[in-house]
């Protein structure tokens, strides 16, 4: 029977994606578990969501998921063997799901407080830890750890995804009213 532990990582050090040995605070590291953890809210959201369209954008994201984090995984060895697997065709199809939701919502013109419905709460629980993770893929690629990665530009797009998925799925709970940060009617 296998354990579900190795005891390997008792003194604050793990693996990455070969023989290296890092501390558990190293960047590749927190960056490629801030991307597992945004993977698990998007598990959320996809959970919580009945938008069929939305759950299958989700999935699709979440199995990108584990190409990013190989890739932030291994983003410091020389042969680089997961580089390139997040493309311009990923980052491209972003776009147009994008464009896609957009057209179904009235985009708001304030900043939303999220909790309108339980999938757009979700959905921007996960932007926030997306917007996280491109904080820490920006660093690497920064460092020149990512040279050719397309990681930095799919988090970026993804977040702008996320939100409008966010406010599709408040609009649709509540018939196209947001609760925004400030209220025009106060003005």
């Amino acid at each position: 029977m296998m354990k579900s532990y190795t005891r390997r990582g008792d003194d604050g050090y793990t693996s990455l994606l070969g023989p290296e040995r890092v501390p558990k605070y190293d960047g590749r590291l927190e960056a490629y578990g801030t991307v597992d953890e945004m993977q698990a809210v998007l598990g959320l959201a996809r959970a919580s969501s009945s938008d069929v369209h939305t759950q299958e954008i989700l999935l699709a994201v979440q199995r990108d998921c584990h190409q990013m984090m190989a890739e932030l995984a291994a983003a410091d060895f020389r042969r680089k063997p997961f580089a390139g697997g997040i493309t311009v065709a990923h980052v491209d199809q972003l776009e147009v799901w994008i464009g896609e939701m957009e057209a179904q919502v009235e985009m708001p013109t304030a900043f939303v407080v999220p909790g309108d419905s339980r999938p757009g709460a979700a959905l921007h629980l996960a932007r926030t830890v997306c917007r996280r993770a491109e904080r820490l893929v920006a660093q690497l690629d920064h460092k020149g750890l990512l040279a050719g990665s397309g990681v930095l530009r799919y988090v970026n797009r993804l977040s702008s995804l996320l939100f409008v998925m966010a406010c599709f799925e408040d609009q649709a709970a509540t018939g196209s009213h947001l609760t925004l940060a400030r209220e025009n009617d106060h003005d």
